[in-house]
């Protein structure tokens, strides 16, 4: 795969990987870690556990000044996981394969206390001809939604308990 196919951010956040894979497999997580404003958990969302697992995020792009889409549903599936180690998933129905850019979580434990998090996209399987349809996710995109997860971690981790 070339470097034009993947874009990731990492940082290294004082949290178990259990703890990180606890928030990355939670749909309703999935907002704030994004917090662009445009996702919305869709009703019944449960944790992920298993490749062909889906969950749907309720989209509003004019929240982003973005296109002019109105409100739509955007079907996402599990297609890679890992405990405490990795989550993978691409826009589309489990049947359907992947259509889109494909989105993970990789979970690298540094310590018993402290685990490195990557935020990527890639899309290798789009074919050329389709490639102009699917802009580029930005790396800022990914950088945000990394700091937003340590963020998460850490009022957690100093929430009264």
């Amino acid at each position: 795969m070339s470097s034009e196919e993947r874009i990731a951010a990492s940082r290294t956040v004082r949290a178990s990987p259990a703890e990180v894979f606890g928030i990355v497999t939670d749909p309703a997580m999935h907002v704030e870690i994004d917090g662009s404003g445009m996702l919305e958990a869709a009703p019944g969302a449960r944790r992920l556990e298993a490749p062909g697992d889906t969950f749907v995020m309720d989209m509003d792009r004019e929240s982003l000044g973005d296109q002019p889409m109105g409100k739509y549903k955007s079907v996402n599936t599990v297609t890679r996981i890992v405990p405490e180690e990795l989550l993978e998933w691409n826009v589309g129905l489990p049947d359907h394969g992947p259509f889109g850019h494909v989105y993970g979580w990789e979970i690298t434990a540094v310590s018993p206390s402290e685990t490195t998090v990557t935020n990527y996209c890639e899309w290798p399987d789009i074919p050329e001809f389709a490639r102009p349809h699917f802009p580029i996710v930005p790396l800022a995109m990914l950088e945000k939604s990394v700091d937003n997860l340590a963020a998460l971690l850490a009022r957690q981790s100093s929430a009264p308990g």
